[in-house]
């Protein structure tokens, strides 16, 4: 989440927290459901989210705890496990050397971005190989602290592409691929399953607690996805998940994203904004051509590809994915190889390529 270090009390930060949260949630309620009747798949996540950022902008000071909004996580990745079938094993053995090669694509135009804008000097230090890296945020905001990088920048950037990557998959779902949002009427309070609901809070907090006491980038999403969908799968369990308590997941994702964007942290970016949303914009570029090369060499619908090969958002794409009618299995088989190769090589290559830009980390 972004957050300046102490934000200014201006504007909304004037007024009481309590204020601040109803204005927050009726903002919410109303983009949400004009992003719905427009047919906007992921209106839940993508409404929130824009009245998180108008809230931001003009001086907000509520934040959402970040247990909160981890827990949020995994249920999501809990909420994509119970799409997950048979068919993801053999999607990754059966397209691992097309998934290789599209992913060291991204990793490799993301990390060139970032040591172009480096040596134009549009940033100090590294701040701009850190920012530009393709997903692990937290872990490279890490890093770029350790090499003397402006973490607040770092952290804006990777978010704004958050934004941007979120914004255009569901743009293009709605608007290139046709597709709604909502196909029927949402039953939010359901029946429980009582028992199945118990497995899948017990898979969720496990899986939640494992990923984060093994700190792995998104983890607490991954470990979730990952248990969730053996069991799954394996017909140990049946995912199930109430409506209600999915629509507080995505609008929690959608604020934490949103209310990061606050005045201070655009003064302080003013400088990086149009070479970062350049890069963003041919960074997506990118994949989109490496969509269409899916879609030629597998067979596979365009809007799988899309979805599959967007640069960054694990969270906010398969909330999208989940909303539409594409291959779950594929697109986070991608998404998860990604992020576990960008785990693997983002840091070593972020350091090495830091390193050539003649630059040293600030701690041992």
């Amino acid at each position: 989440m972004i957050s300046p270090s102490s934000p200014a009390t201006t504007g909304l930060g004037r007024r009481s927290r309590s204020l601040q949260w109803l204005l927050l949630l009726v903002l919410s309620l109303a983009l949400a459901s004009g992003l719905e009747a427009l047919g906007i798949p992921a209106a839940l996540l993508m409404g929130p989210m824009v009245a998180g950022g108008i809230l931001g902008l003009n001086g907000s000071t509520i934040r959402l705890h970040r247990a909160f909004v981890l827990s949020c996580q995994t249920l999501i990745g809990t909420m994509i496990a119970g799409s997950i079938t048979a068919d993801i094993v053999g999607t990754f053995l059966g397209n691992w050397p097309l998934f290789l090669g599209i992913v060291v694509c991204v990793i490799t135009m993301s990390t060139l971005s970032g040591y172009l804008i480096t040596r134009l000097n549009v940033l100090p230090g590294t701040t701009a190989i850190w920012g530009c890296s393709a997903g692990a945020a937290t872990t490279m905001m890490v890093m770029a602290e350790a090499y003397g990088a402006d973490v607040r920048l770092v952290a804006f950037m990777q978010y704004l592409r958050v934004v941007f990557v979120a914004a255009a998959a569901a743009l293009v779902a709605r608007y290139w691929a046709g597709l709604e949002g909502a196909t029927t009427a949402i039953v939010w309070f359901a029946p429980i399953a009582a028992l199945s609901f118990a497995q899948t809070l017990f898979v969720a907090i496990f899986g939640g607690m494992l990923g984060w006491y093994l700190r792995i980038p998104a983890g607490v999403l991954l470990v979730p996805f990952l248990i969730g969908g053996l069991l799954s799968v394996t017909g140990s369990i049946h995912i199930h998940l109430p409506e209600w308590l999915l629509a507080i997941s995505y609008a929690a994702l959608g604020w934490n994203i949103g209310l990061g964007f606050t005045r201070p942290v655009l003064a302080h970016a003013r400088r990086v904004l149009l070479p970062t949303v350049a890069s963003i914009l041919v960074l997506m570029g990118i994949s989109g051509g490496l969509a269409f090369v899916l879609t030629r060499t597998t067979g596979i619908d365009p809007l799988t590809a899309y979805l599959a090969t967007s640069p960054g958002g694990m969270d906010s794409i398969a909330i999208i994915a989940a909303s539409s009618n594409v291959d779950i299995s594929f697109v986070m088989a991608l998404q998860t190889a990604r992020l576990l190769i960008v785990m693997a090589m983002g840091p070593p290559l972020a350091r090495f390529v830091a390193r050539r830009a003649g630059a040293r980390p600030a701690l041992p």
